[in-house]
């Protein structure tokens, strides 16, 4: 799973996320306030997008190593995110902006 599952970082930071196992995960965005209980995530998920947490984005494929591009923590609010390959693992965090 993600560590720290949950995160709270400061508005107008950066977020950056580091595969430190050997397996290829992803971060990759949710809508909405919940977990829902099947990966929703299209094979889009697999390639880097976006650069603010309160847009939809996603790390890409995060080979073992690897480290996502920066992400903006531009609005308050909870952004959770799960990895396309071991979503009902279940690899599911979140990040908490104040």
């Amino acid at each position: 799973g993600y560590t720290p599952p949950v995160t709270t970082v400061a508005l107008g930071s950066s977020v950056r996320f580091v595969n430190l196992d050997g397996f290829a995960h992803t971060a990759s965005a949710l809508s909405g306030s919940a977990f829902p209980p099947a990966a929703p995530f299209a094979s889009s998920a697999l390639s880097a997008s976006g650069d603010r947490l309160s847009a939809g984005w996603s790390t890409g494929t995060l080979a073992a190593g690897a480290a996502s591009p920066a992400l903006l923590a531009d609005a308050p609010g909870t952004y959770l995110y799960g990895c396309f390959f071991h979503y009902g693992a279940p690899m599911r965090g979140a990040v908490v902006v104040r």
